[in-house]
């Protein structure tokens, strides 16, 4: 049973509110008898304080009497007639020197005990001046309220009996004790309004928290109103929290049941482990391939991690798990490759923060034989490209072998074989370079490449065409643009641009170059220019290999029609994408990213 019913079931117990306002009265009820007993002692005090002051002047004032006081009058007659002057009644002056011998008494004649261990003497003789509250005589056995001033030749005490008036003068004040009590009432008052409201409040709360328990849809006006407090709004914040989560609870349920049908209906092998190597969720496909790699059948998913063939995945998540227990550990994606009855399939793992895993495995088998055939079909186009040799060898051949050949055609022959040899020397090498991307593209050196400084050679180097065809180079990159590439792709990137603009786009135009944003990942590159541009249906096929937009012109001007396919190649290389567009006011421009270095 919760704990909530069982506070609902049981008859005794005291509401939160109950209790807050219980501990509040105690807490308050405590200061305020604190309160009053402190208040009560200081107005006694006062008091107190308020009698001594008063005989304490007394004292004084009999004190200047009798020392102006004639030769020719004794002083204690004197003191007798001052004292039947005096408005206070019953009142008595004690004359005592500084050994402690009462020189004179208004109320004894005759010898009287010493006074100097009397507390208000010893009060005086320390302080100057002494009371003594409440103490009984012991000449004439009547309690008095004693008060004593030290002066240097004797002591002056007077003394007051307690009397009604006395008592009542010296009793504490007792109207502040009636306004307390009616504060009190109304705190109390103002408490218990106060926790009711707050009460009732938790107590909806109470009736939404038992609701969210049981899962079940709260709606506002299921609840009656909260107080318009701050308890309040944060309560009806809190629902409204409440309904916000269930709502994106269900919108992420719906959202998992698109993702296992999306999965389901991929066309890779999915499956997604813990961090245990448990199966969280895998497609069919995932089963398909894992079967198809496997020797034996498999009886369960994770029965993949046996297979000789994957232990390369497996030997990669067992140390990714291990080093990021101990430190941070950035490595945590791997691909592998494997041939298993006459397919090819490309295994990727991806670890993610928790340590929990994804496997993908893809059949790229035809994506394997259609390399095959690229490769093979860039072969024999080198094959092909032998037969222009021939041609060449035949010119020479006829200048070899006529030697009354005229001059004129004899130059004719030259000028012919020189072009032809330079062209298929360039297509040879173009075609060298796309096929040494194609293979070994992870085998090629990286370094640092400051991006400015090869554009700002580029420049220098086609500067005799650039001013034939009155070109101008806008060069608007900041000084060094630092990634870690390849030198020589990097070069063929942006020479491969510059020598396209140079050919196509005309004269009297202007070139312009720049990297228009960075991010934390990317540069990005705009190469365009004012020239003629390319119709639209000529655009998405500028980077396939050997498309001319205009065939007859392209080989009069000695294209190989492998420069942009080269460029293209070298932008993915470097993790990058390429794509052209035509300028609204005229023009080609080629937008382009090339990735940073980590850590750059």
């Amino acid at each position: 049973m919760d704990t909530v019913s069982k506070l609902n079931k049981n008859p005794h117990f005291l509401s939160f509110s109950r209790k807050l306002f219980l501990s509040i009265i105690a807490i308050y009820l405590a200061f305020a008898g604190c309160f009053l007993a402190y208040q009560y002692q200081r107005e006694k005090e006062y008091k107190i304080d308020s009698m001594d002051l008063q005989l304490q002047g007394y004292n004084k004032e009999l004190y200047q009497m009798l020392h102006n006081l004639p030769d020719s009058i004794h002083w204690t007659q004197a003191i007798n007639e001052y004292i039947k002057r005096s408005t206070i009644k019953d009142l008595r002056v004690t004359i005592i020197n500084p050994q402690g011998n009462v020189l004179y008494d208004s109320y004894e004649n005759h010898k009287l005990a010493n006074h100097i261990g009397r507390p208000e003497v010893q009060m005086a003789i320390k302080e100057g001046k002494g009371y003594d509250v409440r103490r009984t005589s012991e000449t004439t056995g009547i309690t008095y309220f004693y008060s004593a001033t030290s002066y240097k030749e004797y002591f002056i005490r007077s003394a007051l009996p307690y009397s009604v008036s006395l008592t009542k003068h010296l009793k504490a004040d007792q109207h502040y004790l009636w306004f307390t009590g009616v504060i009190s009432l109304l705190l109390i008052f103002i408490f218990y309004k106060y926790t009711s409201k707050l009460g009732e409040t938790i107590s909806q709360l109470r009736e939404f928290a038992k609701r969210a328990d049981k899962n079940e849809p709260v709606e506002m006006e299921s609840l009656s109103s909260f107080p318009h407090n701050e308890l309040g709004e944060i309560s009806q914040h809190i629902i409204q929290i409440y309904k916000r989560l269930r709502e994106t609870k269900e919108a992420l349920y719906i959202e998992r049941e698109k993702l296992i049908t999306h999965l389901q209906t991929s066309r890779e092998g999915l499956g997604v482990f813990n961090k245990d190597k448990k199966e969280i969720l895998v497609n069919n496909l995932f089963i398909q391939y894992s079967n198809l790699i496997s020797d034996t059948n498999l009886q369960i998913t994770e029965e993949i991690f046996q297979i000789s063939d994957f232990q390369k995945i497996t030997d990669f998540i067992n140390k990714v798990q291990s080093r990021t227990a101990t430190r941070n550990y950035e490595e945590k994606r791997m691909s592998i490759n494997i041939e298993k009855n006459g397919r090819i399939f490309f295994i990727e793992c991806i670890i993610f923060q928790d340590l929990s895993f994804e496997i993908s495995i893809n059949n790229i088998t035809q994506e394997e034989e259609q390399v095959r055939l690229k490769r093979q079909l860039t072969q024999n186009i080198a094959h092909e490209l032998k037969t222009p040799v021939s041609s060449i060898q035949g010119y020479l051949e006829t200048i070899v072998s006529n030697e009354n050949l005229p001059e004129d055609k004899m130059k004719t022959f030259l000028e012919r074989c020189y072009a032809q040899s330079n062209r298929l020397s360039r297509l040879l090498r173009d075609i060298s370079v796309l096929t040494r991307m194609d293979e070994a593209s992870n085998m090629m050196e990286m370094e640092k490449v400051d991006i400015t400084y090869i554009v700002t050679n580029i420049i220098k180097e086609v500067s005799l065409e650039l001013e034939e065809r009155h070109i101008t180079v806008m060069n608007s990159l900041k000084s060094q643009i630092v990634l870690k590439g390849n030198y020589s792709l990097l070069y063929s990137i942006f020479r491969n641009l510059m020598d396209n603009a140079i050919a196509y786009a005309g004269t009297d135009i202007q070139i312009h170059i720049c990297c228009f944003r960075e991010d934390e990942n990317f540069y990005y590159f705009s190469f365009s220019d004012t020239g003629v541009g390319v119709a639209p249906e000529h655009l998405n096929r500028l980077f396939e290999r050997f498309y001319r937009v205009d065939k007859g012109r392209s080989r009069k001007l000695g294209g190989t029609g492998l420069g942009l396919a080269i460029v293209k190649n070298a932008v993915i290389i470097h993790g990058g994408s390429i794509s052209a567009k035509n300028n609204p006011s005229g023009g080609l421009e080629f937008l382009f990213t090339l990735a940073k270095e980590k850590g750059n």
